[in-house]
Order: C-alpha cells, then structure tokens, then sequence
C-alpha cells in the first residue's frame, strides 16, 4: 500500500503529520508518528470533512 504524506509537511523525518492511502473503496488516514493506528473512511466523507473544516465548522471547538 502506498501512503501519501502531506505536501504541508516537511521532508525530513521530523515532521509529523497525516498520511492517506486509497483502497477501491474507501481512503484511509493514520498519523505519521503511529503509523499502527488507521481510520478508514469513504471518499465523500472526506470531501465533507475538509469542506467543513475549511468553511469554519469546527472553530469553535478549540475555544
């Protein structure tokens, strides 16, 4: 399976971040720092996810 770091992420081992990978069905996240630990998720719902979280959605939760 290949995993795809993201491009906010520093090249060097150092920097953690999310790391998704792509089975026919679904797209599945882990963070780079415990790779054992994966959640599984359909394309759609991610799309929901980020469009959520770039329109503000969840702002409110770090208050």
């Amino acid at each position: 399976m290949h995993w795809r770091k993201s491009s906010y992420s520093g090249e060097s081992d150092q920097h953690n971040c999310v790391e998704l990978a792509r089975t026919p069905d679904t797209v599945l996240l882990r963070e780079s720092d415990e790779p054992e630990t994966v959640i599984a998720t359909t394309p759609a719902a991610l799309r929901a996810l980020t469009r959520a979280a770039r329109a503000g959605r969840f702002d409110h939760l770090s208050r």
